[in-house]
């Protein structure tokens, strides 16, 4: 028997934890909830492929989905892993164009889609609403933009720190107090991300754990002390 889920409202709590979708006016947050629809994703499942047509906006509330791509030759490249209550899928929107990553669940997950042509009805109904919409993806390009600085300048132990510490406040798009103490992320995936080397992502880590500031688990990373992690991610730390 399949399980009755429940419907995009009883998400709202969880949502509001998120910084763009708390600083939306009440109606708006009403209008996207509106056509929503609850998914549930087995884990390893593909949600769309880079060059997929847009299928809509979707938000994460529970589990975790990869955003990234393959080479050629087989290497991952692990652009971000988003968790709850994080919303993606925006940036196809604006440009009517195909999506530009591939989309993975890393776990068992369940999602808000407001499909396309809800989206586009609510769009062409309040104009309005694509300021906000750009405002998400604003957001996002912030954290590209530090994240692509921090490749350049930091050694790896400051440039790891400052990515756990970024992702426990989903870059940027989580309130205080929906701040994460998981993570749902693995060393190789660590190492994809940050263009380091699985040793020296185990280096760094066992460092941080030794000092007490995370501890690692089979799959995620556990943040034991936030203030220390924001601390080992300065550069004279």
């Amino acid at each position: 028997m399949n399980k009755t889920l429940p419907p995009p409202e009883h998400y709202l709590p969880l949502l509001l934890q998120g910084r763009w979708f708390a600083g939306l006016p009440a109606e708006v947050r009403q209008r996207l909830l509106a056509p929503a629809r609850v998914r549930a994703v087995p884990a390893g499942q593909r949600l769309f492929s880079r060059g997929d047509a847009n299928d809509g906006l979707y938000a994460v509330v529970e589990g975790s989905v990869r955003i990234g791509g393959i080479s050629a030759g087989g290497k991952e490249a692990v652009l971000s892993m988003i968790e709850p209550p994080l919303w993606f899928g925006e940036i196809a929107l604006f440009d009517a164009g195909p999506r530009t990553h591939d989309a993975d669940t890393r776990a068992p997950t369940t999602l808000l889609q407001v499909p396309l042509p809800a989206l586009q009805a609510l769009l062409a109904a309040h104009p309005a609403d694509w300021h906000h919409l750009g405002a998400l993806a604003v957001e996002k390009m912030r954290a590209v933009l530090s994240g692509l600085e921090e490749l350049t300048v930091l050694p790896a132990p400051q440039r790891m720190a400052r990515r756990l510490r970024e992702m426990t406040l989903g870059h940027g798009m989580l309130t205080e107090q929906g701040a994460r103490h998981s993570l749902a992320v693995n060393q190789e995936q660590l190492g994809a991300m940050l263009a380091l080397t699985r040793q020296t992502v185990n280096e760094v880590l066992r460092d941080l754990e030794a000092r007490g500031i995370v501890a690692r688990h089979y799959g995620r990373i556990e943040v034991l002390d936030h203030e220390a992690l924001k601390a080992a991610g300065e550069i004279d730390a």
